[in-house]
């Protein structure tokens, strides 16, 4: 195995003015680091760990290996890469402040609908509607279920479910990802009106889907999975979870660009909940800002999901709002560009004062006049 280095930021402050402008603006975003680890590993063990700031990172890299250094002045540039807007149809997706993507499931076996909007498309189109109006960017429409043990679904039922939810919320005239790893699926998809691809599978459970993204041109989620097969669940099995998640979404990220695919189209996802322990998701979840290396914009999908069962006395999945709400804020304060929830008006609601503190921060309070 080859030697590999990482830019971790770990402090940050608000706004630049707190450290004498010794910070670093994540991602274009509203959070500032001021603190980074530069990590050196070789055969998947940690050799050596250093701290810098802004003003002393040069001298940081320059010790660092030649055949590590160009990886680790890229990584630092994305650090502080500013992502321009998605346009997604008729709607443009800023990228300097979080957005809400609001889930809309239409299946039989959901595990947090239980099927209602599949059997119930009034029910469907009035639950995309509410999301709209409550903040949501982007409806996510996804017609398979991806827990642990679901059933694989034949791609005919997926359209059928899939492809009705598509025509009312593009009639609403509303932004559409389709949660699908079939390429037929997702064809059909954006036929329909929808406008972006959400990959569970990071786009290896059907290579066809890389070329239709390549020639349509649309932006692709591309989230970690261990599973090669049916199973995304499976081969969990890390060496350390955080380094082997960010080797594997840059792998993926590589592919995505060698199959034509722009690098402003494509979005990763670090997979919470998918092949990973309890303590694997905590882990990535402190982790995240380090993801803001790989220079993409960042989907975080941690709504309801069953580490907040296990860290909440196995609170049922309708009673997870508070510990979906806490990830999401975890989440904002790490820079990730984009949350995809259940809860659409609860999530704005917490991403609104999230941003009313971010700006009011902007202000050092020691230069506020005297009451």
């Amino acid at each position: 195995m080859s030697a590999r280095v990482y830019i971790r930021p770990l402090t940050t402050v608000p706004g630049p003015q707190a450290a004498d402008g010794k910070a670093v603006r994540l991602a274009g975003g509203m959070v500032y680091a001021r603190e980074f680890a530069v990590i050196m590993r070789e055969d998947g063990k940690t050799v050596s760990r250093k701290l810098a700031a802004p003003d002393t990172i040069d001298a940081v890299m320059a010790e660092l290996p030649g055949e590590v250094r160009e990886d680790a002045q890229d990584q630092w540039t994305n650090l502080a890469l500013s992502h321009p807007p998605m346009e997604l149809g008729a709607r443009t997706i800023r990228l300097d402040q979080p957005q809400v993507m609001g889930i809309l499931n239409v299946t039989p076996d959901s595990f947090s609908d239980g099927g209602e909007f599949l059997d119930d498309q009034d029910a469907g189109r009035a639950h995309a509607s509410a999301m709209l109006e409550a903040g949501a960017a982007i409806i996510d429409i996804g017609g398979e279920s991806t827990r642990p043990g679901a059933a694989a679904t034949w791609e005919g039922d997926e359209k059928e479910r899939v492809l009705p939810a598509v025509e009312y919320c593009s009639a609403m005239g509303a932004a559409i990802s389709v949660d699908s790893r079939r390429a037929g699926v997702l064809e059909a998809a954006l036929e329909a009106g929808a406008h972006a691809i959400n990959d569970v599978s990071a786009m290896r459970h059907d290579p066809r889907t890389a070329e239709l993204a390549a020639r349509i041109g649309c932006p692709v989620f591309l989230m970690h999975a261990p599973g090669d097969g049916e199973d995304l669940h499976a081969d969990g099995n890390y060496n350390s979870v955080v380094f082997d998640v960010f080797d594997g979404l840059q792998e993926r990220r590589d592919a995505a660009v060698a199959a034509g695919i722009s690098r402003s189209n494509i979005v990763l996802d670090v997979g919470i909940g998918f092949g990973k322990s309890l303590a694997d998701n905590l882990a990535l979840i402190n982790a995240l800002p380090l993801f803001h290396a790989l220079g993409q914009p960042l989907l975080l999908g941690a709504s309801r999901k069953r580490m907040i069962g296990a860290l909440s006395n196995e609170a049922a999945v309708h009673e997870r709002l508070g510990g979906s709400l806490a990830l999401a804020v975890a989440g904002m304060n790490a820079g990730v560009q984009m949350l995809r929830v259940h809860d659409v008006a609860a999530s704005v609601q917490a991403r609104n004062v999230w941003r009313g503190l971010r700006d009011a921060a902007l202000t050092d309070f020691a230069e506020l006049p005297a009451r």
